[in-house]
């Protein structure tokens, strides 16, 4: 399975001061089985190390941090001599063995330039919660999400179809609409199933035939992140995460898609009661959070309201998922309701995807844009609509106070440039 994130170990790999290489990301995104391809195209051989299921191999690491002591060891566990040019050295699960992260500075440090990746599901969480020396500046982190719609197309053998988006997105000439109606209809199966590995294999098996797809892929993915939560974290902690996830539907569904602590199971505490819950929902890459901003003049970020946000899921074929909601909802078109939260995840997700802070703005409640993003010095307006009925206040309120350059409606109408909105159907939204 093709993915862009390949083009970012190739240029680990091809860089000057090659530092170890932390890949985060939540479960089941693809990380390991990545790395793994990787390591048999790029390096003649590897060394894969899971401290979750190799747990005495963490011995090493307790004992020394030195390099060249720990290459000896597992050279000598693992019966076979490391060449420093040609082998990939992969430590998985990391989390699993702190004195192991800490090491990592002094792999860098090393006159020895080993070959090292690092990945785990819950890296992120511990990452915050250290408690030793992080090796702070001699890592490269670099983050993993689930693939997004371009990738989809390239994995259900559509290239050409991505090729298209690209050119008329460059272009902001309408797509014929015959290839435009076949795009939406691919979209539409994407957000059903999301961008999840595993479920685009079990589309991809099944011919493509949506009807067939196993929606018990989506929910194994569901419960082993619950799994997580029950595991890594402690007590009553573990009860309110559980509450924070399973509220995201229903937080989505509102009109007013900003996060309630009273659609929560306890109604008392609020921020107090809830905040390390949604963090730690965060560090682990299961949700997303969107900030408030209610002055969008630059530095944007400056300006954010952290107590006033939405979250959406990593991946929308999870939140088709753990929302309950019916393919064929999506399918054809049989709920606003559902539509709107579906669609704002998507954009969400992707936009996260390609770098992007997520931020929206609101004006004294009168006036919302869904997405604000910093773009090559420019700061441009994001709006997002489920349908072709684009009409909307707000963006014009916006324009009006800050005159962007340009303004961008992501819908499903065709591509197109009028009164200085950039129209963006909604299958090109990973060009953004």
């Amino acid at each position: 399975m093709e993915r862009k994130f390949y083009q970012n170990l190739l240029y680990w790999k091809n860089s000057q001061n090659k530092l170890p290489l932390m890949i985060i990301g939540a479960r089941q995104v693809g990380k390991t089985y990545l790395i793994k391809e990787f390591a048999q195209k790029e390096y003649s051989d590897q060394i894969y190390i899971n401290f979750e299921e190799e747990k005495l191999i963490s011995e090493f690491f307790e004992n020394t941090l030195n390099p060249e002591k720990i290459i000896a060891k597992i050279e000598e566990y693992y019966n076979k001599k490391i060449n420093i040019e040609n082998t990939l050295i992969i430590f998985d699960e990391i989390q699993k063995c702190e004195k192991a992260i800490t090491s990592l500075k002094y792999f860098c440090e090393s006159e020895n330039h080993y070959n090292v990746i690092c990945a785990g599901s819950l890296l992120g969480v511990k990452i915050n919660r250290f408690e030793s020396s992080f090796p702070v500046g001699k890592v490269r982190i670099e983050y993993l999400y689930p693939l997004d719609f371009e990738e989809f197309l390239w994995a259900i053998g559509e290239k050409s179809l991505a090729e298209m988006i690209k050119e008329h997105f460059k272009s902001n000439k309408a797509i014929e609409q015959i290839f435009h109606e076949k795009i939406m209809n691919l979209y539409k199966e994407y957000t059903c199933i999301g961008g999840m590995p595993a479920c685009i294999n079990e589309f991809v098996q099944k011919n493509k035939k949506i009807v067939e797809f196993d929606k018990n892929i989506q929910e194994s993915i569901v419960l082993s992140y619950i799994a997580d939560m029950a595991k890594y974290t402690v007590g009553a902690e573990a009860i309110k995460t559980n509450e924070v996830y399973h509220s995201i539907p229903s937080q989505l569904g509102k009109e007013n898609k900003k996060f309630q602590y009273k659609l929560l199971g306890n109604k008392t505490g609020g921020k107090r009661r809830y905040e390390s819950s949604i963090q730690w929902l965060i560090n682990s890459g299961i949700v997303l959070k969107s900030t408030l901003i209610n002055d969008a003049r630059p530095p944007i970020y400056t300006n954010k309201k952290e107590n006033i946000f939405k979250i959406y899921l990593n991946d929308v074929g999870l939140l088709m998922n753990l929302g309950k909601i019916d393919f064929e909802t999506i399918l054809f078109d049989m709920s606003s309701i559902y539509k709107g939260m579906i669609t704002e995840n998507y954009v969400a997700q992707t936009l996260k995807k390609n770098g992007n802070e997520l931020i929206y703005w609101e004006s004294e409640s009168k006036a919302e844009v869904d997405f604000i993003i910093s773009q090559k010095g420019n700061i441009i307006p994001i709006e997002v609509k489920s349908s072709e009925r684009v009409t909307s206040k707000s963006l014009t309120t916006y324009m009006k106070k800050y005159n962007p350059e340009y303004a961008i409606r992501i819908s499903s109408k065709n591509f197109g440039f009028n009164n200085n909105i950039k129209s963006v159907p909604l299958y090109a939204v990973h060009l953004i």
